[in-house]
């Protein structure tokens, strides 16, 4: 198996996914690999050896299950606003925006097979989103609401990611972050919205079921 150029990032894949809904989200079916795909065994240093980054894309991580099904459970916090979703790997937390009614919504990731795999499922869901594949940490398009799936798993991404997350704050956005308990998080500045147990593999995280918050940057 070798990793297709971008411009054939989609039928790449199609035919190492499955369209599957996510256990806590299950209004909303993405591509993504399971057992059945040969992508779901590769190991980081094989998928670098074919030339493909880890394929984030192709799973549901915790924090997007949980932050997609408060956004779904609570529509009103992005009806008819302008919403970014901040690394948005499967593009599950834009699409639940989209169907949740908001206005505009960017699906925001720097891997190259972010966009592609956002398309097919936006276009899977019958919803409209746009797609960057531009480091966004710092800017700021005028964005009402801004969402972050999973963010906090590594040091120097935190260490950007709070100044930028704490200037849109101060400019009236509203941030939000799902997070299963991750090592980053921050300790304060933030304020829980609502907590989920989330059906993980153990095959991407040491349990089976994720305790998952959703916060609110203040």
């Amino acid at each position: 198996m070798r990793a297709p150029a971008p411009a054939g990032a989609a039928a790449f894949i199609r035919a190492n996914t499955a369209l599957i809904s996510p256990p806590h989200v299950p209004e909303i079916r993405l591509h993504l690999a399971d057992e059945a795909h040969e992508l779901w065994h590769r190991t980081e240093d094989e998928l670098d050896a074919i030339g493909l980054p880890p394929p984030f894309w192709a799973f549901a991580w915790a924090g997007g299950q949980g932050l997609a099904r408060y956004v779904l459970d609570h529509p009103e916090t992005v009806r008819g606003k302008s919403v970014l979703d901040f690394a948005s790997g499967s593009g599950l937390v834009a699409i639940a925006a989209a169907k949740a009614g908001a206005r505009t919504v960017l699906a925001a990731d720097i891997d190259p097979f972010c966009a592609p795999a956002c398309l097919l499922n936006a276009a899977a869901n019958e919803v409209d989103i746009k797609c960057s594949q531009a480091d966004l940490i710092g800017a700021d398009d005028g964005w009402d609401v801004v969402l972050a799936g999973d963010v906090f798993y590594e040091k120097p991404l935190a260490a950007r990611l709070l100044p930028w997350f704490r200037a849109l704050h101060e400019r009236c956005a509203l941030v939000f972050v799902g997070d299963p308990g991750r090592s980053y998080l921050p300790g304060e500045g933030l304020v829980a919205c609502a907590t989920y147990s989330v059906p993980v593999t153990r095959v991407l995280e040491d349990a089976e079921v994720k305790r998952t918050t959703v916060w609110r940057v203040a």
